[in-house]
């Protein structure tokens, strides 16, 4: 019955819709969100979807319910007199009554229905129209009583139906409108994870933990005080109540804190330092509470804080727009973990990056009173770290996690998980089964340059441009007595450098001299003098060399004393600039005077270190011209390529004391 008006209704819906898409796709509703992050549309455009939805299944609910009915009706209806005179007729077979429906099938086998009167019996009206008891008595006559599910839901169900339809569409709506609500209750409410201690996927102990061996040693008893507090409160010591663990970016901090959870089997609740902070003033604070009150039941537990700098830095300075709401939440955390009991077994764990924002009152004793610094790997830590992410790595025979250790000076232990991964993906993309040494030479060059850029393709004079100013570098290099010997040259375009030279120290060390500056920054001006002395001219491939070179050189001056006017004095902190409005700002603490002299003496050792390149260039020309012919025609030289020409032009190469065998 209504099967056509509602195709036309959804044929027209569809067309709008579709029109809408075409002419506003630019333009798209507002999107609100309620608290909680869950995005909804417009509380009125959603309420009015939902009703128009509602009509539309109701009436094909009635579509398909007068189809069902009028189907069943097919069977023609006669009065009650043409049963009486077929019945007198000796016709019918069977008469079934059911309230005042009547059915009778006759000897034929066809159907008929009819209807009767309420008040009365079917047997006394067929008498009252003049049938025969002998008759009657000669037909089949059933009496249903109109009773059971099946009758009552015939009658309701048609109306039944659209009313629970209707009341499902209300209680969405109210269910969603509550769930706001109850968002907004739990506005306050702690955000941490929780990783169980019997949960082996997440569970993470000292042996997957490498490189760090002072810090897994100071963070030991930490894990002897979770284990068997006892031991220590029976003789009067304290457990530091707040562990906070510095160091570089991905040198392993958060590993770190959930390796002492799993060693002492505790509940780790972790979460970042600005998950605390809201728009609204004081949900950070209720969500510290919140966060020790569950560490508290859950004791002996972990509180872990990552990238605490967020919330903990210094009040009252202007430094992070000084938003009450954060200094509220810090205020907080200073008085949970101050308000420790000495039987409470929570131990507070936070990491950062930048301890020198950190507010005092946060590294006073009682509070973060135990700092661990992680610092980068050195060669035997880096191999240590390969050999744990190579451990589910098919690795080939020719693979050497040495020399892979030796060719990756400075990198932290997100670097070599970023190695090692990037070599299997080098692997897995030529179909490769296992993981080649030559994949991971190719993975160290990815992970600090960037990817090849193959596109980028040079011109005849662009890549003798940049195979001469490469050349420079090398040579340079090469020559000078402190500078760190050359492993590979190449003149392949990777990240935002169109070449590179890759040099390494001969041993890792943490002290540098000023012999050593002296030559780094003769060696970063050794591409600027190439250029100069071949073409004549130089380009913009030397913009970054000069940076950094100038960079060293005014540390040199103002943070390590290595001037010869100014002599031994500092200038300039460990923060060094500040920025403002996107661009470095010098705090300076000295006089104008002194900054002409700083300026004037970095322009010295800058001028000496391009007059001892230039030198060096000019007397081993020949040793430029030809490593520059030999990256112009193979692209690439490695350390042993590299050698032979050195020793051919009679520079001897630089040998390192222990020589790694690959």
């Amino acid at each position: 019955m209504y099967t056509g008006f509602i195709m036309e209704i959804l044929k027209n819906n569809k067309k709008e819709n579709n029109k809408g898409k075409q002419s506003n796709h630019k333009e798209q509703p507002p999107v609100s969100k309620i608290p909680g992050g869950i995005p909804t549309l417009p509380a009125g455009g959603k309420f009015l979807s939902n009703i128009v939805t509602a009509i539309l299944i109701f009436l094909i609910i009635a579509t398909l319910y007068s189809t069902v009915v009028g189907g069943a009706n097919k069977v023609p209806e006669v009065p009650v007199s043409t049963i009486a005179q077929d019945i007198t007729n000796g016709i019918v077979k069977k008469v079934s009554v059911s309230g005042e429906a009547v059915s009778v099938e006759y000897t034929d086998g066809t159907k008929k229905n009819s209807k009767k009167e309420i008040e009365s019996s079917f047997s006394q009206t067929l008498v009252n129209y003049g049938v025969s008891a002998d008759k009657l008595s000669k037909v089949e006559i059933e009496v249903k009583a109109e009773s059971g599910f099946g009758y009552w839901a015939l009658n309701i169900l048609p109306f039944l139906v659209p009313v629970m339809l209707i009341g499902f569409v209300f209680w969405m709506l109210s269910r969603q409108v509550k769930g706001a609500g109850m968002q907004a209750l739990s506005f306050g409410q702690s955000k941490a994870r929780i990783i169980d201690p019997n949960d082996i996927e997440q569970k993470v102990t000292f042996k997957d933990v490498a490189g760090a061996k002072e810090a897994k040693e100071e963070l030991v008893e930490i894990v002897d005080f979770l284990r068997n507090p006892k031991k220590f409160l029976d003789i009067g010591a304290r457990i530091p109540k707040g562990v906070l663990l510095m160091g570089a970016p991905g040198t392993g901090k958060t590993l770190l804190a959930r390796a002492v959870a799993g060693e002492a089997g505790v509940p780790f609740f972790h979460l970042s330092g600005s998950e605390f902070v809201e728009m609204f003033v004081g949900v950070g604070a209720s969500r510290v509470r919140d966060l020790f009150k569950m560490a508290k039941k859950a004791a002996p537990a972990i509180i872990f804080v990552d990238e605490i700098d967020a919330v903990g830095r210094v009040r009252g300075g202007g430094v992070g727009g000084g938003n009450d709401e954060r200094e509220q939440t810090l205020n907080q955390i200073l008085v949970e973990m101050d308000g420790f009991e000495p039987s409470e077994k929570v131990i507070v764990m936070a990491a950062t990056n930048r301890p020198d924002v950190l507010d005092p009152a946060l590294l006073r004793p009682g509070r973060f009173d135990r700092r661990v610094t992680l610092e980068l790997p050195d060669r035997e830590g880096r191999e240590e770290i390969l050999q744990i992410h190579a451990r589910k790595k098919p690795l080939a025979e020719d693979v050497n996690l040495k020399v892979i250790a030796e060719r990756t000076p400075g990198f932290s232990g997100a670097d070599l998980y970023s190695l090692m991964n990037e070599g299997a993906i080098l692997a897995a993309r030529e179909e490769r089964k296992t993981v080649a040494q030559f994949d991971f030479i190719r993975a160290i060059e990815k992970v600090m340059l960037g990817p090849e850029r193959k596109s980028h393709i040079l011109s005849k004079e662009e890549k003798r441009v940049t195979a001469y100013h490469e050349a420079g570098h090398a040579l340079v290099a090469s020559v000078l007595p402190y500078a760190d010997p050359v492993h590979k040259v190449s003149i392949i375009a990777r990240g935002h450098a169109g070449g590179y030279t890759l040099k390494l120290p001969l041993e890792e060390t943490r002290l540098q001299s000023r012999k050593d500056f002296l030559d780094d920054i003769a060696m970063s001006l050794g591409g600027y003098v190439a250029e100069e002395i071949i073409f004549g001219d130089v380009t913009t491939g030397p913009s970054n060399d000069l940076q950094v070179a100038t960079a060293l050189a005014r540390d040199m001056v103002t943070k390590y004393g290595m001037s010869e006017k100014l002599g031994p004095i500092a200038l300039e902190g460990s923060g060094g600039r500040t920025l403002f409005g996107g661009r470095g700002v010098d705090s300076r603490d000295y006089s104008e005077d002194v900054s002409a002299k700083i300026d004037a003496e970095v322009s010295k050792i800058m001028n000496d270190g391009f007059a001892r390149a230039r030198e060096v260039c000019t007397t081993h020309r020949k040793a430029l011209d030809h490593i520059a012919n030999e990256l112009i025609t193979r692209e690439s030289l490695e350390r042993e390529e590299f050698e032979k020409i050195l020793i051919v032009n009679g520079i001897m190469p630089k040998k390192l004391d222990k020589e790694i065998v690959a």
